[in-house]
């Protein structure tokens, strides 16, 4: 069975959604890279039992996915505050080369300290 590693971080996501069993399955399965054997003799379950949650647990992340499209809006933020780091380090180069104007240096740091409290 070919593996979308994609799964892998829609389950970040989206894996509370999962029941519990699913969870754990698909979990195994794409972060710690179990074999569909392996993973029936933790839960207790036929392989056929375990590639059939897996397929229920993946249908379900991605029918979420694209409902929310969570994945893709937080992929896109981080891309977001990527540039503006970028830009508030130019805004601080240039600060410091020509002007030293203390109040642009004190907001360009309150501006990066907003941006990592958005990374979380």
């Amino acid at each position: 069975m070919p593996k979308d590693l994609h799964v892998s971080v829609l389950l970040d996501y989206y894996g509370a959604m999962l029941t519990e069993k699913q969870r754990e399955v698909v979990d195994l399965y794409y972060n710690e890279d179990l074999s569909l054997a392996e993973i029936a003799e933790i839960a207790g379950i036929t392989r056929q039992g375990v590639r059939d949650s897996i397929k229920r647990g993946e249908m379900t992340l991605r029918e979420l996915d694209e409902k929310l499209d969570m994945a893709k809006k937080l992929g896109a933020m981080q891309e977001s505050l990527e540039q503006i780091d970028e830009y508030l380090d130019k805004i601080e180069l240039y600060n410091q080369r020509y002007c030293f104007a203390r109040p642009i240096s004190e907001d360009v740091a309150k501006l990066k300290e907003i941006t990592a409290k958005l990374r979380g």
